[in-house]
């Protein structure tokens, strides 16, 4: 009599957490997070597949964390050092008499 009122499936506590087994959403292929609706085909975090990425003014903290910049920058870190010297290729540096 006890265990029917505390381990109870009818409400949203702790009895009812047994029966969530199905997954809706899974990992997105552009955010990298598990947010990507398996029926809908949409990512909730991301916006995939569409081409614009999800991005909204009332979300300013979550716009600076994924932004550019909060990243490797494998390419666009060297940009301003290349564009100081004019994206010259091919030359070699000149030998600096000691």
């Amino acid at each position: 009599l006890f265990n029917s009122f505390t381990m109870g499936k009818k409400g949203k506590g702790t009895g009812s957490f047994g029966k969530r087994r199905n997954k809706s959403h899974t990992i997105c292929r552009r955010c990298g997070r598990k947010s990507y609706h398996i029926q809908k085909s949409t990512c909730s975090g991301c916006g995939y597949p569409s081409c614009k990425k999800r991005t909204y003014q009332w979300g300013q903290k979550a716009i600076g964390r994924k932004t550019t910049g909060t990243g490797r920058m494998r390419y666009l870190k060297d940009m301003p050092r290349r564009f100081k010297n004019g994206f010259q290729e091919g030359t070699e540096a000149k030998k600096q008499s000691a």
